[in-house]
């Protein structure tokens, strides 16, 4: 009896980057590896969506569609090149208009795609029927997705066979077309036999002719034990990646699974260890100057009390370093539980996994519930689609108290649909408006990215890459620091200056009025050209002169996303002022009392910490 055939996906160019390294990771630099892949004879590859594709925008000054087309051109025609997609939200953290969700599965079809894998994070069927439609429109394959994780101790209700059994019996009821059915475990907290009866129910529902695969990833230690039990369960096909990008918060290894089932009854996709052998060390010459975060690298005793997937871990983890809180890490995980537990069980997947993270932040940063992250907030009130349980009730209260918003169970489709700025041509419009070629991908990448897809269009999104010899050279004592206002005081004197790109080219002049006023001492600060994890100090000539009237203080570190008001507006006690950008939630700054504004002192896009004056009331 020959060996059974299991179908691999390496998922190191979208996942493995993604748990990794948050997504940050440059095409020229790894395009060598996607040869060496194709080389050594992989023909399946998970090659971008979910997070990797915002983060080419945000962090990398990469168009990701030229990403796709070019990665296309590597590997020929006939690879089946996959894609991650949220459902309702595509690529995107929000919900997206029925129209955004159509030129999604346009777009990417146009852009090399052979298959979309297509999830909710609620397992809520209704927001993966008009999608999957929309793929198939575009010709291309459509692998529907039921979401799995363990929950926290003494939890029920979610997340056992029987919940995934109705979930998938949901997906066959609606009429839904799929090509393959995947279990998609990102957190890697589901345990073994779980799995197993899980895989087992579904060869018995769908019977023997439906492509089946489990991805997991190995963030709590069990990744290659599930997968070994999903084998015995009759799955088709799995998720692997490639050292260094493999382990950790990542997909099990390639070749630490060849090693699992040598001598058993499994051909993994035919792979050979000495051409696997030979592919990972091209991909660790290529990623051997980007800085690896220990994070990373580690299994997680934590992770199945506290679940957080992979790919979202490292990109948080990533922020924090960019808004110096890495500190409160340990923090955060912790408080993940709690959130978890009174949202409502959504699996830990992106978008849902952000908003846990973006709840459990704010709870450490601000007090437990003393604010409510707008996707947590949305998510509980209904706007994502039906949570597995009901939320807790007080949080219900609290959200539509702090959103202002009143709980529904309306189609989370209808309800983007009439919203004009998820509109086509509200995007087409603001191109127009910046003098930006109007075309479908541009559109999209607006939609897409708000504000940051605009920064990129226009040439103004920063390069964040973390690499060894920035790191190194940083360390050697070369300043540098990034574009920028600050405000220095010498002999009672105020000057601005403007730090210019490169090494320490600045300009300085006196302050006038409504200045941006200094970032304060010791601020972090990081390359333009390439981003390290070390801050560097800003010099300061001497302590800041105390400015009349009522400073607002920046409650976090974080960026200046928007200024809401301009000297010698008069403002009321509790409006907001501005809004700053921290972990990928908005956070209002809210006047302390009322007044007239009197000084502005940061502009959009500064980098901004914790007790720093964004306006002065006077």
């Amino acid at each position: 009896m020959g060996k059974k055939y299991i179908d691999v996906m390496d998922t190191t160019f979208r996942d493995g980057f993604q748990s990794v390294f948050g997504g940050r990771v440059l095409m020229n630099d790894f395009m060598p590896a996607v040869e060496a892949a194709s080389h050594a004879g992989i023909k399946h590859f998970e090659f971008g969506g979910g997070a990797r594709f915002q983060s080419l925008f945000f962090y990398l000054q990469e168009n990701a569609f030229d990403m796709m087309d070019k990665f296309r051109s590597i590997v020929g025609p006939d690879a089946n090149l996959q894609t991650l997609a949220r459902g309702i939200n595509t690529v995107m953290l929000d919900t997206g208009s029925r129209e955004l969700i159509d030129l999604h599965a346009k777009l990417f079809a146009k852009h090399g795609t052979t298959t979309i894998r297509n999830f909710d994070a609620l397992n809520d069927v209704r927001n993966l029927e008009y999608s999957a439609q929309c793929i198939k429109k575009y010709g291309l394959k459509h692998e529907a997705v039921v979401t799995m994780m363990d929950l926290p101790p003494k939890c029920e209700g979610a997340h056992d066979v029987a919940f995934y059994e109705r979930t998938l019996r949901g997906i066959l009821d609606s009429g839904l077309p799929y090509d393959s059915i995947c279990f998609k475990d990102a957190s890697g907290t589901a345990n073994p036999n779980k799995v197993y009866e899980t895989i087992k129910m579904a060869r018995k529902l769908l019977g023997d002719s439906t492509h089946i695969r489990l991805h997991t990833h190995e963030t709590a230690g069990v990744s290659v034990a599930s997968y070994l039990a999903a084998l015995d369960a009759g799955v088709d096909g799995i998720d692997l990646a490639a050292s260094p990008v493999s382990g950790g918060t990542s997909q099990p290894d390639i070749l630490t699974m060849l090693h699992a089932t040598k001598g058993g009854k499994y051909d993994l996709g035919g792979l050979e260890l000495d051409k696997i052998l030979q592919y990972q060390e091209v991909l660790k010459d290529c990623l051997s100057d980007y800085m690896l975060p220990p994070e990373a690298t580690q299994v997680s005793t934590l992770i199945p009390f506290s679940p957080m997937p992979g790919g979202a871990l490292t990109a948080n983890t990533q922020m924090m370093r960019d808004d110096n809180t890495l500190s409160k890490f340990p923090e955060v995980i912790k408080a993940m539980q709690e959130v978890v537990v009174k949202g409502g069980f959504g699996t830990s997947v992106t978008p849902v996994s952000q908003f846990y993270w973006q709840q459990a932040y704010a709870n450490v940063m601000f007090g437990p519930w003393k604010q409510i992250a707008p996707g947590y907030g949305k998510m509980v009130l209904g706007y994502f689609g039906k949570t597995p349980v009901a939320p807790d009730a007080e949080v219900v209260a609290l959200a539509s108290e702090k959103l202002k918003l009143q709980p529904t169970d309306a189609n989370p489709l209808d309800i983007a649909d009439l919203d004009p700025r998820k509109s086509i041509s509200a995007w087409k419009e603001r191109l127009e408006i910046e003098k930006l070629e109007v075309t479908e991908e541009n559109i999209f990448i607006a939609a897409a990215c708000d504000e940051k897809g605009i920064a990129f269009l226009k040439g103004e999104s920063p390069l964040n890459v973390r690499k060894i010899s920035n790191t190194k050279e940083e360390k050697k004592g070369k300043q540098k620091m990034t574009n920028g206002n600050y405000t220095v005081v010498v002999d009672g004197k105020k000057f601005s200056v403007q730090v210019a790109e490169g090494d320490m080219n600045i300009q300085v002049s006196p302050v006038v009025a409504a200045a941006p006023v200094a970032a304060p001492v010791a601020a972090p600060i990081a390359p333009v050209a390439a981003p390290v994890a070390a801050p560097v100090a800003a010099p300061v000539a001497a302590p800041v002169a105390a400015v009349s009237g009522t400073p607002v203080p920046a409650s976090v570190n974080g960026n200046v996303w928007k200024i809401q008001v301009a000297v010698g507006d008069k403002v009321e006690k509790g409006q907001v002022v501005a809004i700053l950008e921290a972990m990928k939630m908005e956070i209002d700054i809210e006047a302390p009392c009322a007044g007239t504004i009197s000084s502005v002192a940061v502009a959009p896009n500064d980098t901004v910490e914790e007790g720093q004056t964004i306006v002065t009331i006077g």
